[in-house]
């Protein structure tokens, strides 16, 4: 499938509520042709709502929803042109590999030469050549996925819809095909919309990533800029381990708890503000004084072992307690003593104190 045959989607003030429970709340999303966008956010958070509305399983109280540039609000799902991998699988047990593949093609009345090729086509894809007889419960939980995949893919959609399709699966094999997705997505070009509550899948996978929380959409960006600028504190604490120390923002500059420290740019407002600090932007400074560096002084309240590190847990200046890692072959820091934890300027990012102002 080339990829200027995918879609680009649209959403439009979609809203849907169950009773007094507002599941989703005006919520505008751009999905461009060709990408890897991610629904990512908390249970309950109305990234799954939002799929299936997509998908035409869900009717939204109102709003718009646009395929390129045909409206879809009143199409039923079977006329979408859209493949769906749901969190199940929703494979069919009494059938054998190929006649669940073969199934969409069946019924969009496509001939027995065409599917037996459209099939091997689609095995081959997902690397399982030579599966087509077997029977589902045969299959491995890793296989059941990629037969669901190749069901959703092989009539060629120009939209694929996908949820928490690997959530089923153990790790190891969770991480492998969270990279063959990727590579198989590259390769095809279809225009995906992804739904997860797991952020390094998130991180891992997509073009974009949209944070969900309470049925609005917080952040949409790239992974990179999720991680390292979230818009407000919540995109902050969902996605990746953070700790926040109130710091001060004045016309000499900023400050935690009298300490000065430098920025890579200053916040529009002045006053109280967020300091976020992921441990693996921190580091134990063997100098008092880094150029470029924030120098916060801690004192150790614990030093776990974990083979390649040394996990350090400290409490700073104000009672904080923040996380770094040491190198394992280094000297471990001992619990009560006094070190000095860096921070590149860089690295010195500062949300509102007040969220309204995110």
């Amino acid at each position: 499938m080339a990829r200027d045959a995918a879609l680009p989607i649209a959403v439009r003030h979609l809203t849907k509520s169950y009773g007094t429970l507002r599941v989703l709340d005006a919520v505008d999303l751009d999905v461009q042709r060709g990408e890897f966008l991610t629904l990512l956010g908390p249970s309950g958070s109305g990234k799954t709502t939002l799929l299936m509305m997509l998908a035409g399983f869900v009717r939204p109280d109102c709003g718009s929803i646009t395929f390129g540039e045909r409206e879809v609000i009143r199409l039923p799902p079977h006329k979408r042109d859209v493949g769906m991998v749901f969190q199940n699988y929703a494979l069919f047990p009494h059938l054998d590999v190929t006649a669940n593949i073969a199934f969409p093609l069946r019924l969009r009345g496509i001939g027995k030469a065409e599917t037996k090729q459209r099939v091997e086509q689609a095995l081959e894809l997902v690397k399982l050549d030579g599966y087509g007889a077997r029977r589902i419960d045969q299959l491995s939980g890793g296989q059941r996925q990629r037969i669901a995949l190749a069901r959703a893919i092989v009539f060629e959609p120009r939209i694929l819809l996908m949820d928490e399709p690997l959530s089923a699966l153990d790790k190891q094999l969770r991480e492998h095909m969270q990279i063959e997705l990727r590579q198989l997505h590259e390769r095809l070009g279809m225009t995906t919309v992804y739904v997860t509550h797991d952020q390094r899948e998130a991180l891992t996978m997509s073009d974009r990533i949209a944070v969900i929380d309470l049925g609005r959409i917080r952040q949409i960006d790239t992974p990179k800029a999720i991680y390292e600028r979230p818009a407000n504190r919540f995109v902050a604490e969902f996605i990746g381990e953070s700790t926040f120390v109130t710091v001060n923002v004045d016309s000499r500059g900023c400050s935690f708890n009298g300490i000065p420290l430098t920025l890579a740019s200053q916040p529009a407002r002045k006053g109280p503000h967020h300091l976020m600090i992921r441990p693996e932007r921190l580091t134990i400074l063997e100098h008092a004084a880094t150029e470029g560096v924030n120098l916060l002084p801690a004192t150790v309240t614990a030093a776990i072992y974990q083979g390649d590190s040394v996990l350090v847990h400290a409490s700073l200046t104000d009672g904080s307690n923040v996380s770094v890692r040491a190198s394992a072959s280094a000297r471990a820091p001992l619990v009560g003593e006094n070190l000095n934890l860096g921070l590149k300027a860089v690295d010195t990012y500062l949300l509102p104190a007040d969220e309204s102002a995110a």
